[in-house]
């Protein structure tokens, strides 16, 4: 039996897709996040420019795309971790730029993720389906 869901006033059905948890998003965007930033010290771009920062923003983005809107923040805060450390101030520092500048940057991951993880929260019903009857086809009992 699988479930499939429709938005209220609408016919179509889609499978049930099941996000995941903060604590695996969390996980996963702390790897992805690792691997991102070895990716730019291989592209020699671990510099504050608008490459990396538009790097970390498709993660989160990409990332959020599967999890929970609550695991936004969990997100958003990896991001900004790996990011002030390695790409702003190189040496796995964390230095505090001011608070327009660190608080935009936060902002900008928090709402990446927010953003793309957002339709999995629009309310749906859930339809059971144990078997699609299919026109001009009838089953007949063998015995």
């Amino acid at each position: 039996m699988r479930l499939y869901h429709a938005r209220p006033g609408r016919s179509s059905f889609r499978p049930v897709v099941d996000r995941l948890a903060v604590s695996m998003s969390g996980a996963i965007a702390l790897i992805a996040c690792a691997a991102l930033t070895l990716a730019l010290a291989v592209l020699r771009e671990q510099h504050s420019t608008a490459f990396a920062l538009g790097g970390f923003t498709v993660l989160c983005v990409l990332v959020g795309a599967v999890s929970r809107p609550v695991a936004a923040p969990l997100i958003a805060g990896t991001g900004w971790l790996f990011f002030n450390g390695f790409v702003v101030h190189r040496h796995a520092t964390l230095e505090w730029g001011g608070t327009g500048v660190e608080c935009m940057r936060l902002g900008l991951f928090a709402a990446a993720a927010l953003v793309a993880s957002l339709p999995a929260s629009l309310p749906r019903r859930r339809v059971r389906v144990q078997a699609l009857a299919v026109q001009g086809h009838t089953r007949t009992p063998r015995g």
